[in-house]
């Protein structure tokens, strides 16, 4: 567990520094083209996923402060009990490696701080950040660990499975 424990501590540092350079050299809601598609833009998300409820009266921050660190508890447990399945693991500690990076970001400064701006044809996807492309990365994982095809393990038990 330890391993999958220091991958996430090592993308949280690395989002965090993201962050920190993103506040000390961008101006806020100023882009930065830096190709024909992809832009450096400083946008303080106090809302969810796509700005859902960024313009709620403020109760969201607790709320989802308390969604990341219930999540982070339970991937840890998740983390502690299934360690050796790989990929399951990796997609854990990718969730909480967001999860973590953008509750921080809640904490500190009362939104996450997002920076990334990627568009085409005059439509831009939403900022994002490091955080949340672990998070994505991390769920797209989980998918496919769940849809692909198990081999039967020692015991006749398929891998995974077991008494709760």
């Amino acid at each position: 567990m330890t391993r999958w424990l220091a991958l996430a501590a090592a993308i949280v540092v690395g989002d965090q520094l993201t962050k920190f350079a993103a506040v000390q050299f961008l101006a806020i809601g100023k882009a930065i083209a830096v190709t024909p598609f992809f832009n450096l833009v400083l946008v303080y998300n106090s809302g969810a996923a796509f700005s859902i409820l960024s313009d709620a009266a403020g109760w969201q921050r607790l709320v989802f402060i308390a969604i990341a660190l219930i999540a982070s508890v339970w991937i840890v447990w998740l983390l502690r009990k299934y360690p050796h399945q790989r990929l399951f693991a990796l997609a854990l500690s990718l969730v909480l490696a967001g999860a973590v990076g953008n509750v921080i970001d809640r904490i500190a400064f009362g939104a996450v701080i997002d920076f990334l701006d990627f568009h085409a044809w005059g439509y831009h996807w939403p900022a994002f950040n490091v955080a949340d492309s672990a998070i994505t990365c991390g769920a797209a994982l989980l998918v496919w660990d769940a849809l692909r095809p198990r081999r039967k393990a020692e015991g006749g038990r398929m891998r995974g499975e077991g008494s709760v």
